[in-house]
């Protein structure tokens, strides 16, 4: 076994977070391009077909929590191990996570086959919505192997720093998805007019392409990890504890994320259909500034995890200060995006004159929260690195279920829709306190010994 280093340990540190995260953030970019696109096709089918997805967004980012929390233990895990040069580890890391991506695929076939139009119901009694929201629910869950697979074969060449690969996977998927959404949809070249259940389609089309292509890109380029079939049947308890010491409250955060979406949207609806659909537009548009962002967050990951493990500080301590730097100046460009087109956004999306009612004051004052979030996120980042993530799920509790969802609900009781959104910048001031506050024990107990 080379005992060369890794680039990590090497490269310029700004360089480097380029290097790693530019390719992450152009896929994430892609994907956001992705969900836009399918969310405008949506909604060329009916404003009720719009708000079907809204609702059942919820469960689909409850999937991808549980992927992606499991893939940021994978990656830490891994990531350091390769840092300590404990080959061992890093191999056992690859493929008990395989086995968790397995069992999460099984446990999203199970919900897909019983819970959906339950999960659907307790949100909307609109028999239409509910029909098209079950029906995609039920296609995007019981053929998830795609998704949590991609997400697991995508962080394995991340933590080894083969983002430009990952890159490819994820692009791959998404353009993939993007072809098929009006082909499935609308039924052209050839296919049956699908609707809604055409968008589920195209979803896991794209899902699954990216996941086999992942697959041929850890085995043919990843030769720092050593795959094997017969690891992947025998899962190690302690491993997988080290992977869930991280991802599990990885996981709780971004599935908190998914309870704030369902609540919202149970508040919203209260106003209108209309209300909700506004709030599923807002988030495919956000992303465009987030997905960026959660990128160059995974790129650092790993940069971060390696140099604690090789105890180099220095390269730390410019890792934070150029991402944090970089983190608001894109979410800058969001916040002035909001503020100056938001009418033209929402106009991709068939908006109807209630909508731009609704959603135009609503770009503006929820955007407001977009600078103090990319510091946020980017300070985060070293909970996930050095196995701190407890304080990550803390903020997000507070964040959004703590201080979002209940002035959300207090505003909602002034019986103007416009007032609900400035819960956003109020719950987000709180998150940037308490993730100063860690951020500083973090660097104090941690960082600063090394």
């Amino acid at each position: 076994m080379s005992t060369k280093e890794n680039k990590m340990g090497t490269m310029p540190v700004k360089q480097l977070i380029i290097s790693m995260s530019l390719p992450m953030m152009i896929s994430m970019l892609v994907q956001a391009l992705y969900n836009v696109v399918d969310s405008i096709f949506v909604a060329r089918l009916s404003e009720e077909a719009l708000t079907a997805v809204t609702l059942a967004f919820p469960l689909q980012n409850l999937m991808i929590a549980l992927g992606s929390g499991t893939g940021v233990g994978i990656n830490a895990l891994l990531s350091r191990s390769l840092g300590e040069k404990r080959y061992d580890r890093s191999d056992a890391a690859a493929a008990n996570g395989l086995f968790l991506t397995f069992c999460n695929f099984l446990a999203f076939l199970l919900i897909g086959l019983f819970l959906t139009g339950a999960f659907v119901r307790t949100q909307t009694q609109d028999a239409e919505i509910i029909g098209m929201s079950a029906t995609y629910l039920r296609i995007v869950t019981c053929l998830s192997a795609g998704l949590f697979f991609q997400m697991t074969f995508e962080r394995l060449l991340q933590s080894t720093g083969l983002t430009i690969y990952s890159m490819v996977s994820q692009a791959t998927g998404a353009i993939v998805n993007i072809i098929f959404d009006p082909i499935m949809i609308f039924g052209l070249c050839g296919f049956p007019r699908l609707g809604v259940a055409g968008a589920a389609l195209a979803t896991v089309l794209g899902q699954t392409i990216a996941a086999c292509l992942g697959l041929l890109l850890n085995l043919r380029y990843n030769k720092e990890i050593h795959y094997s079939l017969k690891k992947c049947l025998r899962p190690e308890g302690s491993i997988i504890s080290k992977i869930y010491a991280v991802g599990v409250p990885s996981i709780l955060m971004m599935s908190i994320g998914s309870l704030m979406t369902y609540l919202m949207n149970r508040i919203l609806i209260t106003f209108s259909t209309t209300a909700t659909a506004v709030f599923g537009v807002y988030f495919k548009l956000q992303s465009f500034f987030f997905m960026p962002v959660f990128g160059m967050n995974n790129g650092l990951i790993p940069v971060l995890a390696y140099n604690y493990g090789a105890r180099k500080k220095d390269r730390i301590d410019e890792a934070l200060r150029f991402s944090i730097g970089l983190a608001i100046g894109i979410m800058l460009a969001g916040t002035i995006a909001f503020h100056l087109i938001p009418g033209t956004l929402l106009g991709f999306f068939n908006a109807s004159e209630e909508m731009l009612r609704i959603g135009i004051p609503a770009l503006r004052i929820v955007s407001l929260s977009f600078t103090i979030a990319g510091a946020c996120i980017a300070m985060g980042s070293v909970f996930q690195a050095f196995s701190v993530s407890t304080y990550s799920l803390i903020i997000s509790i507070c964040r959004q279920l703590v201080v979002l969802i209940p002035l959300a609900w207090l505003l909602s009781r002034t019986g103007e829709v416009t007032m609900v959104w400035w819960a956003f910048p109020m719950a987000e001031i709180v998150s940037l306190i308490l993730s100063v506050f860690f951020f500083r024990r973090v660097y104090q107990t941690i960082i600063s010994r090394l």
